[in-house]
């Protein structure tokens, strides 16, 4: 699916600055900002589709394509796989499969030291210029954290795991973490558990089991 991301924030695509991405992925704002500048304006941005970002300096904003594009590129570094590596990957990947989005999409695997994409399920190819096809058993798919759609197309990200309710959908609150099945942002829960109310009283003011403040108030320790 090839999808094109206008140049200007709307619906639907969510809205992150560089401390919402570092945040969501718990990652250094430094870090993120580098790699922002390096990779997605200077080689992913030299295609119109594949990247977007409105706002300068410490406004810069990004789409929800491109923040779990940083999930994956970080994902990747974490296999040991070299960020140039990575940019080549993914300018293949984009091609080959004609997608927009290629570290977005649900064919991204890894088995931590190329990259690898599948079309069927089976055939394992290797993302770089010889293209050789590789079948293997076993690959790990890190894209855990993330729901994908029926074009395999990233649609939801999970920071603490499925297991926890906090998600972040571009459909709702411009993608910032909300309870799963609500528009309630986690940082409203949060923020009224920080002025020193109580777990039960704020699972009772929002009809919230209480393990969704106690989500929502570890999603924010460990983005703190």
């Amino acid at each position: 699916m090839n999808i094109a991301i206008r140049k200007k924030p709307s619906l639907g695509i969510g809205l992150f600055t560089i401390p919402d991405v570092a945040n969501i992925l718990n990652l250094n704002k430094i870090l993120v900002r580098r790699w922002l500048k390096e990779y997605w304006e200077n080689q992913f941005g030299n295609k119109p589709a594949s990247f977007a970002s409105w706002g300068k300096g410490r406004e810069k904003s990004v789409h929800f394509y491109t923040l779990i594009e940083f999930y994956v590129f970080f994902q990747l570094r974490k296999h040991g796989v070299s960020a140039q590596n990575i940019a080549k990957s993914h300018e293949i990947i984009g091609q080959e499969l004609k997608i927009s989005f290629p570290f977005a999409n649900s064919f991204i695997l890894t088995d931590g030291k190329k990259i690898f994409y599948t079309t069927d399920g089976e055939v394992i190819i290797n993302a770089d210029r010889s293209k050789q096809i590789n079948f293997k058993s076993i690959i790990e798919h890190f894209c855990h954290k993330i729901d994908f759609d029926k074009d395999h197309q990233a649609l939801r990200y999970w920071p603490l795991g499925k297991e926890k309710n906090i998600v972040v959908d571009p459909q709702h609150q411009l993608g910032q973490p909300t309870i799963k099945n609500t528009n309630i942002l986690a940082e409203t829960i949060y923020g009224m558990y920080t002025s020193g109310e109580k777990i039960s009283f704020i699972s009772s003011l929002y009809d919230i089991p209480e393990s969704d403040v106690k989500a929502s108030i570890e999603f924010f320790k460990k983005a703190a």
